[in-house]
């Protein structure tokens, strides 16, 4: 059996040869063509990715195009051309806003007052301490991101200026207890009247006139008068209400007299005209017969007289000696005797 491995004498074993740098060469040039390319199209990929964004379900986004606004976005996945030729501004619609005007809330619940902002003047010459919060939604997001650098710098300070207006339209009294709620309300319109007119594209949610006082070296003397008209409301109130429970019962009392004393004309009435019908019907017979009238009108004012008298019974006895006899005693033995 011929062994395998033994070398064959037909086949062909080609010459050494040295290795070619230009043919090592060409083959690196060829790699390294390769590599660049595939990273080119990497780069470019890569690119073209970053144009992918996400739009929360609040948010919207507005897409620029070499710096001009072209469209918005809605929420969910979207794309657009890589920067620089397009950039995206993602701005929360529903996010309720808020600046603090005289004081500011840090860290940990802390509060610091700012007397810079908080203390202002009124219309009678006195000073007092006001603090807002003013919270605002962005109703036109093209108008806030192209149109306004720092909405917030522009809400605080316009309402500052708003604030401190109408404040300088009343007295220290009026700002620390009856117009308070009234210089809210109309610092909002007017606030939002002033951002309009700026075209900010933002909405006014809400001004509250968080604490309002007097300056501290005065605070006492505020807080006197301010229980003195507490009592004087109260005073009033109690006023109010006694005359509330007074006056109906008052009334109804008058009504009633009023009533009592209308039935009692009405009755008076009948009875004289009664009384006068009665009068003409023995006038009358009285004309057409005037003994027979008159022994019956005497006959009847005996039958009302006699029953109201003692009755006593004369009798002759023996003796020239008159015997009396109680004829009221005798009836009542009788009524008692009947009892039995």
């Amino acid at each position: 059996m011929r062994d395998p491995f033994a070398r064959r004498d037909f086949e062909y074993e080609p010459p050494y040869r040295r290795p070619d740098w230009r043919d090592l060469q060409r083959q690196f040039t060829q790699w390294g063509n390769r590599f660049l390319w595939f990273l080119v199209i990497a780069v470019i990929l890569l690119w073209l990715a970053s144009g992918v964004y996400a739009v929360g379900p609040s948010d919207i986004g507005l897409v620029k195009q070499f710096g001009r606004y072209v469209r918005s976005s809605q929420p969910g996945l979207h794309w657009r051309l890589p920067y620089p030729i397009e950039s995206v501004v993602i701005i929360s619609r529903d996010l309720v806003r808020t600046e603090e005007i005289g004081f500011r809330t840090e860290q940990f619940a802390r509060y610091r007052e700012v007397p810079e902002e908080a203390l202002m003047l009124t219309g009678d010459g006195n000073i007092t301490h006001v603090e807002v919060v003013v919270q605002y939604q962005i109703k036109e997001p093209e108008k806030l991101a192209f149109q306004i650098i720092n909405a917030s710098d522009l809400v605080k300070q316009t309402a500052q200026a708003v604030i401190r207006e109408r404040v300088a339209l009343r007295t220290i009294d009026q700002t620390l207890t009856t117009d308070r709620d009234l210089i809210a309300i109309e610092t909002q319109q007017e606030l939002q009247k002033l951002l309009d007119r700026y075209n900010s594209g933002i909405r006014i949610v809400n001004v509250r006139l968080q604490d309002v006082r007097p300056p501290s070296p005065v605070a006492k003397a505020f807080d006197d008068v301010n229980s003195a008209l507490q009592d004087k409301e109260r005073k009033i109130n109690d006023a109010n209400k006694y005359k509330n429970d007074i006056l109906p019962r008052a009334r109804g009392e008058a009504q009633r007299i009023l009533n009592e004393a209308e039935a009692y004309k009405q009755t008076r009435i009948l009875q004289a005209q009664g009384d006068v019908a009665r009068f003409v019907a023995v006038w009358e017979r009285y004309q057409s017969s005037k003994e027979v009238t008159e022994a019956r009108l005497y006959i009847e004012t005996m039958e009302e007289i006699l029953p109201k008298i003692q009755k006593v019974i004369l009798t002759q006895g023996t003796g020239n000696v008159l015997s009396l006899l109680s004829l009221q005693e005798l009836m009542n033995n009788k009524k008692e005797s009947e009892r039995r």
